[in-house]
């Protein structure tokens, strides 16, 4: 059984919900799988967290502020929501049980915890290695979301993968190399100009800019051509010269394009 088979039981074997024959394979799978021991290792931690109770005053507030909601909202569209309401959480349901619902629940479930846990540690400072270890394991959650995401069919999924990126300042090399490939392999411009956005904060990385140059030459929307231009004309990278110049020697090159190349080789020189 693969990971996604997995990923839709593991909530189910972590509540002792499963048949046995399921159990079993879960268990088997899980001793041979090292991602997924460690996904359902994260989810037995957080079960570990003591739950804090709201304090009176925090209830007070909470009610008040419901109660505002609804008086403001309760006029407003009620037929609406009452058919949509079924199919809303259908939806829902099935994104949770998918392998990227799965973990970015994971991710809201161990932020919880992060919560709580600093909640506790100021009573307790003896817990800071443990809060330390789950910010560590919440980057990791992160990426692996955004790693997932850019690999779907959807172009709207990808999309939403490379935002998931900006939420790092450090990436692990893996997420890093799909966001480069997405750049330059992705079929939709506009996922492959968000790749850009998101590779500009990563110039410190030899390897993204030799991918911005590459891209260069295998780029055939003008629009993607111009943003890759001003993207190394803003990092000022003088090694880009020679392959701004084999680009506007292309005989079929946009004149705009062209144009720009020109006025990037004068900038760079």
């Amino acid at each position: 059984m693969n990971c996604e088979k997995i990923a839709e039981l593991l909530p189910d074997y972590l509540q002792e919900g499963l048949r046995v024959d399921q159990r079993k394979v879960v268990e088997g799978h899980l001793e041979g799988c090292v991602e997924c021991r460690e996904i359902a290792g994260i989810w037995k931690k957080l079960a570990l967290i003591p739950e804090e109770q709201p304090s009176a005053e925090g209830r007070v507030r909470f009610e008040a502020m419901l109660q505002a909601y609804q008086t403001g909202r309760g006029s407003e569209g009620a037929t609406r929501r009452t058919e949509r309401k079924g199919a809303s959480m259908w939806s829902v349901l099935q994104w949770l049980r998918s392998p990227v619902g799965a973990v970015a629940w994971s991710i809201v479930l161990v932020a919880l915890g992060t919560y709580f846990g600093l909640q506790l540690g100021n009573a307790k400072s003896s817990s800071q290695q443990d809060l330390a270890a789950m910010h560590t394991e919440l980057t990791n959650m992160r990426q692996m979301v955004a790693l997932s995401m850019l690999q779907q069919q959807s172009a709207s999924q990808r999309l939403e993968g490379v935002t998931w990126t900006r939420r790092e300042e450090q990436l692990d090399p893996q997420v890093l190399s799909a966001l480069m490939h997405t750049l330059r392999y992705d079929p939709s411009v506009d996922v492959r100009l968000a790749a850009l956005d998101a590779l500009s904060r990563h110039a410190g990385q030899p390897q993204v800019k030799k991918t911005v140059v590459d891209a260069l030459q295998e780029q055939q929307s003008p629009l993607m051509q111009v943003a890759l231009i001003d993207q190394l004309v803003e990092w000022r990278d003088a090694e880009a010269a020679p392959g701004l110049e084999k680009l506007r020697r292309s005989p079929n090159l946009n004149p705009t394009v062209r144009q720009r190349a020109d006025w990037a080789i004068s900038k760079l020189n």
